[in-house]
């Protein structure tokens, strides 16, 4: 896919059209069918609304991202498209609206191309739970992409847009992001409005950006984010400028060190050392810190979360929207059947987990316990950026793993998610780098965290460290 810049240069100099430019992500969608990243394309809408933005242009409206080809995860509503969560629970539900993100992203000129795979509900680390099967890595078709936005990694590693829509509750932008070699940011809770997107665990989902550079994961949240009315969640903060240029010198980054201790991979280990010694020799003031509560982010965040699925997903029920049971006698049944049948084992697993922790009992002891918790790993983070600017961790303990490898043992495939669930549940921004690949090729990633709204300082760093460090260097 070529870059944003150069296809918006062509369109201002007459050389292209928004509506050329969209037929080329089609094409490419359609002969990269075996990656399984894109479950819905709608050639004739999305060629219909490149044609307006084509004529927008042409009535001289400044559109800041028209030219700009996107993916969405199915999770995240737009109007007249199905909006499935890879469940069969949704059966073809077709949404009846735009979410907020994608509205702005849309009056901004970008063109919407297709629909991500993705993990059911958002629950899994591989999109390896989906009901139209795996997404696999354009690196390794043997391997995962990730997830839950597997789909929406795998399509901007592939080349099949410039970006794509992904949401992250506990690592699910940065995890998949790191499997395939591209940028992925978590922004801040409540950075982008949550309106349109489906809920998994409210108080932890928040819609994120995948792209093969900085430049253009910015211009995508620039365009989305801000205040929006109908999320009274969302946050008004002022937008990073377009302006990537940074100054290291005595710029202070935090190693934590329990993000290297056992269980990470030696090659991970290797890139993100030798990056850690060449921002030091570059200016920056990098320097060991540490964050005691961390070893406790898995168990707090899988109770938090999975009792806030229990409670989300307790809507589909049969009845108001989605697949019902076949078969049923009484309204039990209707409820029992249509939940047996429309759910994953995953999804089940997850319900289960967060009804137990909600129960009579057993509150104090797990959910009221478990976010205590997460106010000491929000307060430990807020206490370590009196001191640092920015923290560089490992996005991932792993390279992306083979199809299948983890699907028999829950608790190994959540602990891929180790690095990424405190930034969650701490509610600040996360951005996952490239920053090298293994003996075997697979992408290698860091990770870095900064205080509450502070993406710009996160996509200038990552920026720097993509002109000045290199891949693996």
């Amino acid at each position: 896919m070529r870059a944003l810049r150069e296809v918006q240069e062509d369109l201002r100099g007459g050389r292209t059209t928004v509506a050329a430019v969209a037929q080329m992500a089609l094409d490419r969608i359609a002969a990269a069918a075996q990656l399984n990243a894109v479950v819905c394309a709608r050639p004739e809408a999305t060629l219909s609304d490149a044609a307006s933005v084509d004529a927008h242009r042409q009535a001289g409206e400044t559109l800041p991202l028209a030219g700009l080809t996107l993916i969405v995860k199915d999770n995240i509503a737009q109007q007249g498209w199905p909006l499935t969560c890879a469940s069969r629970i949704l059966g073809d539900f077709i949404s009846p609206y735009d979410a907020t993100a994608v509205q702005r992203l849309r009056d901004a000129g970008a063109v919407v191309v297709g629909r991500a795979n993705m993990d059911e509900f958002g629950m899994g680390s591989s999109t390896e739970f989906s009901r139209f099967g795996s997404a696999r890595n354009p690196h390794d078709p043997t391997r995962v992409a990730g997830g839950s936005s597997g789909g929406s990694a795998a399509a901007v590693a592939a080349g099949l847009c410039h970006a794509a829509l992904g949401t992250d509750t506990g690592g699910s932008v940065r995890q998949p992001a790191a499997f395939c070699g591209v940028y992925g940011l978590k922004p801040t809770y409540g950075r982008v409005s949550r309106y349109g997107l489906v809920a998994f665990a409210s108080s932890l989902d928040q819609i994120g950006v995948l792209a093969g550079c900085p430049e253009e994961l910015l211009a995508v949240f620039r365009a989305m984010a801000g205040k929006d009315p109908r999320d009274e969640t969302s946050e008004e903060a002022p937008l990073p400028d377009d302006d990537l240029s940074i100054n290291l010198s005595g710029l202070k980054i935090g190693l934590p060190r329990e993000y290297y201790g056992e269980g990470l991979s030696p090659e991970i280990r290797r890139d993100i050392e030798r990056l850690q010694e060449r921002l030091r020799s570059l200016g920056a003031d990098v320097k060991e810190i540490s964050l005691s509560h961390t070893r406790y982010a898995i168990p707090a965040y899988y109770i938090v979360a999975n009792a806030e699925a229990s409670s989300n997903l307790a809507r589909y029920d049969g009845v108001r929207y989605g697949r019902r049971a076949a078969q049923y006698e009484t309204l039990e049944q209707l409820y029992v059947r249509s939940r047996s049948e429309g759910f994953g084992d995953e999804v089940k697993r997850r319900i289960m987990l967060g009804t137990y922790a909600l129960s009579a009992g057993y509150y104090e002891a797990y959910y009221a316990r478990a976010q205590k918790v997460r106010r000491l790993i929000r307060d430990e983070f807020l206490a370590a950026f009196a001191d640092v600017d920015v923290m560089l961790t490992p996005t991932t303990p792993m390279p992306a793993f083979k199809l299948g490898e983890k699907l028999d043992d829950p608790l190994a495939m959540y602990l891929s998610d180790v690095f990424t669930t405190p930034a969650s549940l701490a509610g600040i921004p996360a951005l996952s780098i490239p920053i090298g690949k293994t003996a075997e090729g697979l992408p290698i990633a860091a990770q870095l965290l900064g205080p509450h709204f502070s993406e710009g300082l996160l996509l200038k760093t990552a920026k720097y460290i993509e002109l000045n460090c290199g891949f693996g260097q």
